[in-house]
């Protein structure tokens, strides 16, 4: 019965966004509803389960948290004065626009965590300044594509939340160990986007910008560097509850291992960043009670969808859990038995073209459940499986043609969209593929 509530599941994810052309959040309620029925005289009570587990699942305010935080730091200005501060750190290096993306996109990624979204800040700064340096127009596109995709790839995502918001998973991984092990599969997504940056500077004989064009360190520091603070908020949390202070902490006797289980990162991350942002924002930040009421509702259409879209995805995992899909994978890989080498390629391109026509979040709550699972039953730790699955997932900014950052790229800098898609396969899609495999191979560690 598993296995067929994830057919029905999927099938109205793909027939409600992509047919009808409705938003996921949508989809997801309506695929939810789709698949209670299948309890049969247990329905009433999936319902009740699955929606009293979505919320009080702490990966549902986080989620909220982190687009009302990118909502915000940007009204702010704190985007504006971080990169500037990337501006004056690689400008006078040959294809330094390129570079700033890469790094821009990186870190504006771990804030946004929406790939359009990336691309279309980073971009709109980079994409101009990629043309001064003689950068050929589709390909300045792919790369700020690729680049914008790394808000799928680092951590703290949307797509994290999501994968931790199946039941499985939140009972098999801690959200610090899957934290930092996502950090590191981020940075071998970072060392390919600045390898493919050489090459094609190399391939297109791209030289640096004249020094007395840019800004210095110092003065872009001067005027910005209250911005990187923003990052103690995803920082302090990470120290108190891992590493060496997290296992001195334990040994106090007043303290000790209670203390510390009762900080939830996914909680405390988004919440910190927010209030940093606050304190950093200095004449930008609301001055009365009417001004942060008017910037809180004309955040809400921002995380409306998304929202909706995780509560749903949530719930459902729940369900699909309840109605026995984890056995029902269990049994079909142990009748089909083939090797794991086999089954993790065979998910990596399954999943990367079911990214093309939705969005890495949306790719996650259609099949990341089951994608999981497989690999698990293979023989896949459920750390390695998470990871894996989501670094496929992270191809959806540059499979064409639905994705939205190829066409935002495109229009930036005036490429035709159409001759940027099998620079995006090649370059791209098809290299992620192969760093989530040797991943599960444990050839890339994490």
């Amino acid at each position: 019965m598993g296995i067929i509530a994830l057919i029905i599941f999927v099938s109205v994810l793909v027939i409600w966004s992509i047919v009808l052309k409705r938003n996921l959040g949508e989809a997801a309620l309506v695929g939810f509803l789709a698949i209670v029925p299948l309890g049969g005289w247990d329905a009433p009570a999936l319902f009740v389960q699955g929606i009293t587990f979505a919320s009080t699942f702490s990966v549902l305010y986080a989620a909220i948290a982190f687009v009302f935080m990118a909502y915000v730091i940007d009204k702010f200005g704190i985007v504006e004065r971080l990169l500037a501060i990337l501006n004056s750190l690689v400008g006078r290096l040959p294809g330094a626009p390129a570079i700033m993306d890469a790094v821009g996109s990186s870190v504006m990624g771990t804030l946004s965590g929406g790939d359009s979204g990336n691309t279309a800040a980073t971009g709109s700064i980079t994409g101009p300044w990629m043309l001064r340096n003689k950068w050929n127009k589709e390909i300045a596109a792919s790369v700020m594509v690729g680049n914008g995709g790394m808000a799928s790839a680092l951590p703290p995502t949307t797509s994290m939340f999501i994968i931790l918001g199946f039941a499985p998973v939140a009972a098999a991984i801690t959200t610090g160990e899957f934290f930092l092990a996502l950090l590191i599969a981020g940075a071998y997504q970072f060392l390919h986007r600045m390898l493919l940056i050489g090459y094609f500077v190399k391939k297109q004989n791209i030289k640096a910008f004249p020094a007395e064009s840019l800004d210095p360190l110092r003065t872009s520091l001067k005027n910005g560097w209250t911005s990187i603070l923003i990052y103690l908020g995803a920082i302090i949390p990470l120290v108190l509850t891992i590493g060496p202070l997290a296992g001195w902490i334990e040994g106090i006797p007043s303290l000790g291992e209670e203390a510390l289980g009762s900080i939830d990162i996914v909680i405390w991350i988004p919440t910190l960043m927010i209030a940093i942002s606050f304190l950093l924002a200095g004449k930008a930040a609301p001055k009365s009670l009417g001004e942060l009421v008017t910037l809180i509702q004309r955040s809400i259409p921002r995380f409306t969808v998304i929202g909706s879209l995780i509560f749903f995805a949530v719930a459902s995992s729940e369900v699909l859990t309840t109605l026995g899909l984890s056995d029902n994978i269990a049994q079909i890989m142990g009748a089909v038995n083939a090797p794991g080498w086999i089954t993790v390629l065979i998910i990596g391109f399954g999943v990367t073209a079911i990214a093309g026509p939705l969005t890495s979040t949306g790719t996650l709550t259609a099949v990341g459940l089951v994608s999981y699972e497989i690999l698990v039953s293979t023989g896949f730790s459920p750390l390695i499986s998470a990871v894996v699955v989501m670094t496929f997932a992270s191809t959806s900014a540059q499979m064409p043609p639905a994705s939205g950052s190829i066409y935002i790229a495109s229009g930036i800098v005036g490429a035709r969209p159409e001759k940027t898609f099998a620079i995006l396969i090649l370059y791209y899609a098809l290299p992620v593929i192969l760093i989530g495999w040797l991943i599960a191979m444990g050839i890339l560690p994490i």
